[in-house]
């Protein structure tokens, strides 16, 4: 496993055109953290912050990002967690886990953006052992079990 990655962060309102390595920009009024690969491959990795996508955490001191960060369309194909300022490797991921993960990502999407506009604001949950729910919750054990051991 490779070595940590200590990063900066800069709070930013527009991204600039060349990007300090080891280094997070990071843009509140466009919702977005952008910085190079922490791999050392020099690509461009965006991560917008949105209910959906990644959130951000700032203790005052540091940044950190969740969830973790996968280039799967990068061809170093990194795969990192970036927490209080440092990168911590990941475990590599096979074709079969990104497809997973991204089928779990477009779920998400669809169960946010289609709860917009109910009243409540949320998409009531199903009982336990109704079809809807249990078909997701098997899905996500069985999403995790498999990823996590």
């Amino acid at each position: 496993m490779k070595a940590d990655v200590v990063l900066a962060h800069e709070f930013v309102e527009f991204v600039p055109e060349e990007l300090k390595e080891r280094t997070l920009y990071v843009s509140i009024p466009y919702k977005t953290v952008v910085h190079l690969c922490c791999c050392g491959c020099g690509r461009e990795v965006v991560t917008p912050l949105s209910p959906t996508d990644w959130k951000l955490t700032f203790d005052g001191v540091s940044i950190s990002l969740h969830p973790s960060i996968g280039s799967w369309n990068l061809p170093c194909q990194s795969h990192y967690w970036i927490e209080r300022n440092r990168a911590k490797w990941a475990p590599r991921w096979s074709q079969t886990q990104i497809e997973a993960g991204r089928a779990q990502e477009a779920l998400a999407k669809q169960d946010y953006f289609g709860s917009i506009g109910t009243p409540s604001a949320q998409v009531p949950s199903a009982p336990v052992g109704s079809d809807e729910g249990g078909r997701r919750e098997s899905l996500w054990r069985k999403l995790t079990k498999w990823l996590f051991g």
